[in-house]
């Protein structure tokens, strides 16, 4: 069945290359995202499209199990925040293979996002420009939606403050996260909250990075007492300063854990971030910093240029609990969650573990 599973992923990568990707990337990137987008939502409205999507692209192993703050995954790839922005695929990402996937991000007020192209592919860097702006519908229509269904995988919704120019004061964004927050915890949507403080695209920059406009947030985020894992997105480009001050104020507070990293802002352009490769570095330099300053304390979910089994294998090593992912099956294909997961099992027996939670942080960890 494993060879079975091989052959087949091999075949689809193939096609999706030589093809598929070829078509799709001399059309708008946008537009195509758009396009998935529907297909997929259309896929999960059918049950019959769902088992046939299953038979094509999933993989199972017990060995990639695991429970998190008291949520079971299958397995440790999760799609990213940031492609199904509004909650529509919920229904088919289990069936192409996924093990949890993260929405939005989703801000309290419906937002249009930035003007202008908004998405440009870069190939030779194996990366992608993004500069949408959070462009959502709002917590109130996208939790409506939500609120009485029930999907097979965990997922997290992730919270941004509007982006607008009134957010920019302190309050008022701080307000904007704890509206958002209210709507979904009170309809008890989604397995975990995510805090994304690390916007590279929207109005006012970053300010929640300031360690004490952060703790400001999470203290209004404490009172509300929500019962719910809640983890912090942060940028790759963060000062070690800082990191070490959010550490500290993450504990105080009681924070489940970090996602490392959103986009990089270290690029020619002004505005927008990378994705992908260009990213990868320091996104990994920065998971195994916060691995080995913080022993466990957190749940590490590591992001940012994940192409293969291998590079979600070095996030695990480092540190990472879960992994996420968006360019990578952009540039590789669907099948490249299956295609990881099942590469995944192969390492772990190549290192003599038996469970993928025997894998995290043994090279961080292990360092003297």
């Amino acid at each position: 069945m494993q060879t079975l599973i091989r052959i087949r992923n091999l075949a689809e990568g193939t096609i999706y290359r030589s093809l598929v990707k070829r078509i799709c990337f001399t059309q708008d990137a946008e537009q195509v995202h758009n396009f998935f987008i529907k297909m997929g939502a259309q896929l999960g409205s059918s049950d019959s499209m769902k088992t046939l999507t299953s038979a094509v692209f999933s993989f199972h192993h017990l060995a990639l199990e695991q429970t998190l703050c008291n949520i079971r995954f299958k397995n440790p790839i999760g799609l990213s925040a940031g492609f199904d922005k509004n909650a529509e695929l919920l229904k088919i990402l289990p069936e192409i293979g996924f093990g949890f996937a993260e929405v939005g991000s989703i801000t309290a007020l419906p937002c249009t996002g930035n003007s202008g192209i908004r998405i440009t592919r870069i190939p030779q860097q194996k990366s992608i420009w993004v500069n949408l702006g959070l462009n959502n519908r709002g917590a109130k229509e996208i939790s409506q939606r939500l609120k009485n269904d029930s999907f097979d995988m965990p997922f997290g919704v992730s919270i941004a403050k509007t982006n607008c120019k009134e957010t920019c004061e302190v309050e008022v964004g701080i307000n904007d996260y704890l509206t958002s927050l209210n709507i979904f915890s009170e309809k008890n949507i989604g397995n975990y909250y995510t805090l994304n403080i690390s916007c590279p695209n929207a109005y006012g920059g970053q300010p929640f990075h300031d360690p004490k406009l952060y703790e400001m947030l999470l203290k209004k985020v404490s009172k509300m007492k929500i019962k719910k894992p809640i983890f912090v997105k942060i940028s790759p480009d963060i000062e070690k300063d800082k990191i070490n001050k959010i550490i500290a104020i993450s504990q105080k507070y009681g924070i489940s854990g970090f996602i490392c990293t959103n986009l990089t802002k270290k690029h020619e352009g002004k505005n927008g971030g990378l994705s992908g490769k260009a990213v990868e570095k320091g996104a990994n330099e920065l998971l195994e910093y916060l691995a080995n300053k913080t022993r466990g304390k957190f749940i590490l979910i590591g992001a940012g240029g994940i192409f293969s089994a291998e590079d979600a294998y070095k996030k695990i090593k480092l540190g990472a609990s879960l992994v996420q992912l968006i360019t990578g099956m952009i540039y590789q294909g669907p099948q490249l969650i299956s295609e990881i997961n099942q590469g995944l099992v192969h390492l772990l027996h190549e290192d003599g573990f038996t469970s993928i939670s025997q894998a995290i942080g043994i090279e961080t960890y292990n360092k003297k």
